[in-house]
């Protein structure tokens, strides 16, 4: 949407407007000085309408794309309705009673240069479109430029987390290759102990079987051999 700002000056232009055919109306009826007068009137007013459009291309560089092309064009369009309006006056400016060299001389050169100031209005505001137009693609450009440097510093950042989790897993895998070994030998020595258990309650069997024998061959020879 537009501006307060904008819209008041669009009301504003559209009532000066209107003002402005009536008198060219009044123009194109009346003679002499009447019409001189009025002529001097519309000129004014023309000049206030003028400034208005001026004003309200200004507003118009601050309000959204979408509103400000569709706008752009209407300005420029009243921009050419005054223009025609202002030549439909000064053209019955010939109903003075003056040479047709003072005419064109006069009133003739102003419309001359009304036109090329109109026309001159319009292509400033194409150029306006234009550059707000480029200036739009530059900030659209910049903004990917940013979002491509933001994504590369976020890969960066990945990637360094990744080669930091890569170190931690080859340090875990390491621990766990010297657990393992570990282990291994833990093996080999509890197998080592269990033989030695193993052998050593065979050796105290053997040592008790040989003490009960000696212990039995005490005993008969003491008691039963006379």
């Amino acid at each position: 949407m537009s501006s307060e700002e904008f819209e008041k000056l669009h009301e504003m232009y559209r009532s000066l407007y209107d003002e402005l055919k009536l008198t060219s109306d009044r123009v194109t009826r009346s003679q002499g000085e009447e019409k001189k007068k009025l002529t001097r009137g519309f000129d004014e007013r023309h000049g206030e309408a003028q400034e208005l459009l001026q004003e309200m291309e200004q507003e118009l560089l601050s309000a959204p794309s979408a509103f400000r092309n569709s706008m752009s064009s209407k300005v420029r369009l009243y921009h050419r309705d005054l223009g025609k309006l202002q030549r439909h006056v000064h053209a019955s400016d010939t109903g003075f009673g003056f040479p047709s060299r003072t005419v064109d001389s006069g009133y003739g050169i102003y419309a001359t240069e009304n036109e090329r100031s109109t026309e001159q209005q319009a292509q400033r505001a194409l150029l306006i479109q234009g550059s707000e137009s480029l200036n739009n693609a530059t900030e659209s450009i910049a903004r990917s430029q940013r979002i491509a440097v933001e994504s590369e510093h976020i890969g960066t950042d990945i990637i360094e987390e990744l080669g930091q989790q890569r170190e931690q897993l080859d340090r875990t895998r390491d621990r766990l290759v010297h657990t393992g070994e570990n282990l291994s030998r833990s093996r080999k020595i509890l197998r080592t102990m269990s033989r030695r258990v193993m052998t050593n309650k065979l050796l105290l069997g053997i040592i008790i079987i040989m003490e009960v024998a000696i212990l039995g061959a005490v005993v008969y020879i003491k008691f039963f051999r006379h």
